[in-house]
């Protein structure tokens, strides 16, 4: 592995870990109705488990509606099943045809929890981009002891390298930021 090779794994991590980051606030209900919330639902079915989105049909008829829609009715009660012991507070509807659930409004409190889950995310976001870079510096220094870059080179890619990750941590903190006002918006 050289220099390069270094930084640009260290620079595709950093995507990875935002990446991740937006798609769990993009699970986290905030009041809305979205398919992202329930479409990772894992549901047994057919002697199998997966996800939601690969037995039914999501769809958002109102802004606190979804409507759930297996592609066979036989399923209706494990996707009911499978919502309510999701942990998502959500009171899923059986209508015999499809399954509907009614956002629940959000109380103070529950924003309050939401907004240190968003928290919680993005501390953990943030440490796989300090482990990456950490890796990363690791091997500069093995590059180093096998006489492969010089004190300067490893400087320089250092600094290089500190660059990406103020970047990347200035774009999970706009994302956090961003969330936050979202749940905390009535």
């Amino acid at each position: 592995m050289d220099m390069e090779q270094a930084i640009n794994k260290a620079k595709e991590q950093f995507a990875a870990a935002l990446t991740h980051l937006k798609s769990e606030f993009s699970k986290l209900q905030i009041g809305r109705a979205h398919a992202g919330l329930v479409e990772g639902i894992m549901v047994e079915m057919y002697g199998a488990v997966q996800p939601l989105k690969a037995i039914a049909n999501i769809a958002i008829p109102e802004p606190k509606t979804i409507m759930i829609q297996p592609w066979d009715r036989g399923g209706l009660h494990a996707i009911e099943k499978a919502i309510t012991d999701s942990g998502l507070g959500l009171n899923p509807i059986n209508n015999g045809v499809a399954i509907i659930i009614n956002m629940p409004p959000m109380t103070e409190e529950r924003r309050a929890d939401v907004a240190k889950i968003v928290k919680t995310l993005a501390e953990e976001a943030r440490i796989v981009i300090r482990t990456s870079r950490q890796d990363a510096h690791t091997a500069f220094k093995q590059m180093k002891d096998a006489n492969q870059m010089t004190e300067d080179d490893v400087f320089g890619a250092e600094k290089r390298l500190q660059v990406l990750v103020d970047s990347a941590n200035n774009d999970i903190d706009s994302a956090a930021k961003s969330k936050e006002q979202d749940i905390m918006t009535i």
